[in-house]
């Protein structure tokens, strides 16, 4: 397991980076960037479910971990969904099980500095590191919309 580490420097206040991170409004597009159709599924509150899922049937199912408004937003994830039916159990779930994804926001110069960290499996670090690259330039753009 590896840990993906992106960070931008957005002209964006807190309040609308944390909207783009969190209002399907937004997720949708920037989600996106990873498979179409993406899209996220949660009330975003601490301890509650979280799903990503997007419109071939697949996807990754976690709990919010830490939810503090404008700051941090942390979930863990422990299965996935295939064919639109959730798993826990496979191969597939297991390697998900316990890996962690991360938003942390900071002010910094008049501008919100957003650190993302994503866990992924070794062999899926490369192409998922280049799909965070897509997904980030779109937070940058929605952020300043």
């Amino acid at each position: 397991m590896k840990t993906i580490r992106k960070s931008i420097a957005l002209n964006a206040s807190k309040e609308k980076v944390w909207d783009v991170l969190t209002q399907d409004k937004y997720t949708r597009d920037w989600l996106s960037a990873f498979s179409p159709g993406s899209h996220a599924i949660s009330d975003w509150q601490q301890g509650s479910k979280i799903v990503f899922a997007d419109d071939s049937g697949y996807g990754v199912i976690g709990r919010i971990v830490t939810h503090d408004p404008y700051e941090l937003l942390s979930m863990e994830y422990y299965g996935v969904i295939k064919d639109n039916i959730e798993d826990f159990e496979s191969k597939e779930a297991q390697v998900y099980n316990g890996t962690h994804e991360t938003y942390r926001l900071t002010s910094k110069d008049d501008k919100t500095v957003l650190d993302i960290e994503s866990d992924i499996a070794d062999d899926s670090f490369d192409s998922m590191s280049d799909l965070w690259d897509k997904a980030v330039l779109r937070i940058e753009k929605l952020a300043h919309d």
